[in-house]
């Protein structure tokens, strides 16, 4: 999976930095192909691989998370 969303990556840049360079009919395309590419699909991968297996709750500002972090302030002060 890592080295998919790097390769994707690299691939999305580099029609990006090719449709500012060339001179050619299409260059805008490959701008947009390299923008779209890489929030429509390297970033989607990118956040799933790096979120799986974690509780998204755990980054939540509850209740019970506040309470946590006041306690760990209050402990880190004394």
């Amino acid at each position: 999976m890592k080295y998919l969303i790097t390769t994707l990556t690299i691939a999305a840049f580099t029609s990006i930095i090719l449709g500012f360079t060339l001179d050619v009919t299409y260059s805008e395309k490959l701008i947009g192909f390299g923008v779209t590419g890489l929030f429509l699909v390297v970033f989607p991968l990118f956040s799933y691989h790096h979120w799986k297996g974690k509780d998204p709750k755990d980054y939540m500002l509850t209740k019970e998370n506040l309470d946590k972090m006041r306690d760990s302030q209050k402990e880190k002060k004394h």
